[in-house]
């Protein structure tokens, strides 16, 4: 039968204590949370070891007895302690207004937060790579679980889907470098050779590197999207239950169609580029296309086609592990899949110009200049 809660004082040692028992249940409390109030003279503990159960209002009794007495509690087992220590927590004072921080301290923990931040993501990006590549190797070991449909289909998505509006942003490059260009050079009487910046410019940097970010723009973040949707959906967690892998099924397909397409999109946006210029240099310069291309030819090392495609599949592939890992990351609601979608997008662009600029000094060293 259970017994209603109550207590008896004890010496030990010259220290008063009190020792509770019975139920400390909300139902048989009756008048013990007074009668603890109304102790007089100091208490050293409380003793629990001989209750028989305790629920959160128990707890809270036993908390506010031995906060005001500054007393010790004894005696709980596992779950009673548990139960104090989380009423003791609410029984904590609420700041209404939060203390004021000088803006020089704000600034200052706002650029620990996000250099923190950074790291953590670097970090889980470069697992994230090491990840995919386990992947792909499970995949060359067993050619059967090679997903050829969904590669197909990602081969349409980020590059054939991609040619309109990356062939218009490419030729209306191409102009602009053209005329800026000519400009410039008029100054000093040397207009053809512009030309050689629009050829040397296109074919060596512009050309792959504004379609990565067109890319990472448009199809990165469709992984970023598409990922975290079915993440909220459980859908991944699901492949995982039928024993399929994420990884596999979802991202090697991505990773390996941003690989293959970069360097034929980097290709196609650099020739629609160079139309783009010696459109504007036959309208507007009297530089014919055959003098144009002649030109081209003369002026713009075969070595500048070999940087633009030995960059692109290194963007490819940061485009896409960039995608697939913020979609991987969604988690809690909705709103989630917008902000890892745009943290997508600006984390491949971000990386994507670093190792541009990386690679420009690389080449330079190694004599492609």
């Amino acid at each position: 039968m259970t017994n209603r809660a109550d207590y008896y004082e004890e010496v030990m040692d010259g220290s008063r204590m009190i020792r509770l028992t019975g139920n400390l249940s909300i139902a048989y409390l009756n008048d013990l949370p007074d009668r603890l109030a109304g102790l007089e003279g100091e208490v050293a503990a409380l003793d629990l070891s001989a209750i028989d159960h305790i629920d959160t209002i128990g707890a809270w009794v036993i908390h506010r007895t031995a906060r005001d007495r500054s007393a010790r509690v004894e005696g709980a087992d596992a779950d009673a302690q548990r139960l104090i220590d989380e009423v003791s927590k609410a029984g904590q004072p609420i700041e209404l207004h939060p203390p004021q921080i000088s803006p020089f301290r704000r600034v200052l923990g706002e650029i620990g937060e996000a250099t923190s931040v950074a790291g953590q993501t670097l970090l889980g990006l470069l697992g994230f790579f090491g990840a995919t590549l386990v992947a792909f190797w499970n995949v060359i070991r067993h050619p059967r679980r090679f997903r050829i449909n969904a590669v197909v289909q990602r081969f349409e998505v980020v590059g054939v889907s991609a040619l309109g509006i990356i062939g218009l942003m490419s030729f209306l490059i191409g102009i602009v470098i053209a005329q800026q260009g000519s400009v410039q050079l008029r100054q000093f009487g040397a207009e053809v050779l512009t030309v050689n910046l629009v050829g040397r410019l296109t074919f060596r940097e512009l050309g792959v590197l504004m379609t990565a970010i067109m890319v990472a723009g448009r199809s990165g973040s469709a992984f970023a999207a598409q990922l975290g949707t079915m993440k909220l959906t459980e859908e991944i967690d699901a492949m995982r239950t039928i024993g399929v892998s994420p990884m596999e099924a979802l991202v090697v397909p991505r990773a390996l169609a941003a690989v293959v397409m970069m360097p034929l999109l980097g290709f196609y946006s650099s020739v629609i580029a160079i139309i783009g210029g010696g459109f504007l240099c036959a309208v507007s310069l009297d530089i014919p296309p055959v003098t144009f291309i002649q030109r081209l030819r003369e002026v713009v090392p075969i070595t500048d086609l070999y940087v633009g495609l030995v960059k692109a599949p290194v963007f490819g592939i940061i485009i896409a592990i960039s995608g697939c890992f913020q979609g991987m990351q969604v988690k809690g609601n909705a709103e989630e899949v917008g902000l890892r979608t745009t943290a997508a997008v600006v984390q491949a662009i971000f990386l994507v110009i670093v190792l541009d600029a990386f690679f420009a000094v690389f080449f330079t060293w190694v004599g492609w200049i």
